[in-house]
């Protein structure tokens, strides 16, 4: 399954198809959270949260390349994220693009 950011690719002759898109969301714990509003106050490096945000990116992206394929497309082109949110607890990313299928199998 390949995933692009650009809205073509030049070694292949494709056909494209339709938006496909995921979302993940991962909690975040209330521990985690009183630490990481501690340390935004003083300021430092949010270690937690990354590995939060790094994590929920990984699945949106995992999402993204199974619903591709349970859809018989081939890969994504312009793959996009939102813009990552903690909020309420919680990190939401939603990973979109357009299904291609290439038109003849390399």
């Amino acid at each position: 399954m390949r995933l692009v950011t650009t809205d073509r690719i030049d070694d292949a002759e494709i056909i494209t198809g339709d938006v496909v898109f995921a979302v993940a969301v991962s909690g975040a714990n209330i521990v985690r959270d009183m630490r990481e509003a501690i340390v935004n106050t003083i300021g430092g490096h949010m270690t937690r949260y990354e590995n939060l945000l790094d994590q929920t990116i990984a699945r949106a992206l995992e999402a993204l390349k199974s619903r591709a394929a349970a859809q018989g497309y081939d890969g994504v082109l312009g793959v996009r994220l939102s813009h990552p949110m903690i909020t309420n607890g919680a990190v939401e990313v939603v990973a979109t693009g357009t299904g291609f299928r290439y038109a003849a199998k390399p």
